[in-house]
């Protein structure tokens, strides 16, 4: 475990955190007024490897050989010159620090971090760490890498969980929930909707799915994978005779059968690792890898019933059932559209001309609703 100091001063800035893997929706902006939850667990932080904020430049004005070197192989709107490696936290989590209110951005609802940090630490005055918690934006402190250190907590470190370990302990995220909003005259209110979790998951799968298929058509299981997937894959990728088949695998599942070209397997919260089949598990040892949020991949291969209370036997004919189905969202699965190319575009797949005209149609899938 490890603690954050002050760059300055050297005052402990969090409480003892255990590193993990930065969500596939750490970044994500979800629709407009809506009040997102926390975005980290409580005891965790995880490291965004990329740089964020300003200054940014335009595409424009990068030279390609730059933007190869940092992974990126399409154009994009624009890239941060922002220094890498910030450090996402609960806000619960952070110790010793106060809001510079100046500091506020162009939020409307809250404060979004757009006018650089807005948390300084309470012992020296160094500004150290932004707090997010406008609407549509995951609420988080991110620490600037420039002004705080790690610093390793007494004790032995854990190893990291095996995968059988882990189906021990961690749960399914549901894919439906609750998605609070805020400005409504009655005060906060809430619908269903798919879960923004599943929606930034599906959009970095489905980038990688379409680069698996190697511009060929895609079959997925039925059910929900194929609710997920299906619409966009058949809308994207040509029909033809000549299909690949995309299966679920990973901890607790039976192996795939001959002819699974693509498996979509959990990565590892803790390590980031992506399950692999054995070596010797024939042809699918060869089969392309398309990573899911443990969560995700869970309730995709265990889903879970609704069962609100124990039961046993059938109900009477002359009693009215009142444990209704948990509600569903009222449109169909639409991935998150900021995700998939933010994916895509750190791909070198993206540089075949048919995957390019994709991504290039970006927008107008959009407005087809396929994201």
């Amino acid at each position: 475990m490890f603690v954050f100091v002050c760059a300055g001063c050297g005052a402990e800035l969090t409480a003892p955190l255990s590193q993990v893997v930065l969500p596939a929706h750490a970044r994500q902006q979800y629709g407009n007024g809506i009040q997102l939850p926390v975005l980290m667990a409580p005891g965790a932080f995880a490291v965004d490897p990329e740089p964020w904020g300003p200054p940014w430049r335009r595409w424009d004005e990068i030279d390609p050989d730059e933007a190869a070197a940092r992974g990126i192989h399409a154009p994009v709107r624009t890239l941060s010159d922002g220094v890498p490696g910030a450090i996402v936290v609960a806000p619960g989590d952070t110790r010793g620090t106060r809001l510079l209110p100046e500091k506020r951005g162009g939020a409307c609802c809250g404060i979004d971090g757009a006018d650089g940090p807005n948390m300084a630490c309470e012992a020296c005055g160094l500004p150290v760490a932004s707090r997010i918690d406008d609407c549509s934006l995951w609420q988080a402190v991110w620490l600037a890498p420039d002004s705080v250190h790690r610093l390793p907590v007494d004790g032995a470190q854990s190893a990291p969980l095996s995968w059988a370990e882990l189906m021990a302990v961690e749960k399914g995220t549901p894919p439906f929930e609750p998605i609070a909003t805020w400005g409504s005259r009655q005060g906060s209110g809430h619908f269903w909707s798919w879960s923004p979790q599943w929606e930034a998951a599906a959009g970095r799968a489905l980038a990688h799915l379409l680069a698996a298929s190697q511009g060929r058509p895609v079959t997925v299981p039925d059910g929900l994978t194929g609710e997920v997937f299906r619409r966009a894959l058949d809308a994207l990728l040509p029909a033809g005779p000549s299909m690949r088949r995309a299966v679920l695998a990973g901890p607790g599942l039976p192996a795939p059968g001959d002819g699974a070209d693509i498996l979509l397997v959990p990565s590892h919260p803790q390590t980031g690792g992506v399950w692999a089949p054995a070596e010797s598990a024939g042809p699918t040892a060869a089969a392309h890898l398309v990573p899911l949020p443990v969560g995700v991949w869970l309730w995709l291969a265990f889903p879970e019933p609704h069962l609100p209370v124990p039961a046993s036997g059938t109900m009477p004919y002359d009693v009215l059932r009142d444990d209704p189905p948990a509600p569903r969202a009222h449109r169909m699965f639409r991935a998150d559209p900021e995700v998939f190319q933010h994916t895509l575009v750190r791909l070198p797949a993206v540089r075949t001309p048919w995957l390019r005209a994709i991504l290039e149609k970006h927008t107008q899938y959009m407005r087809m609703g396929l994201f």
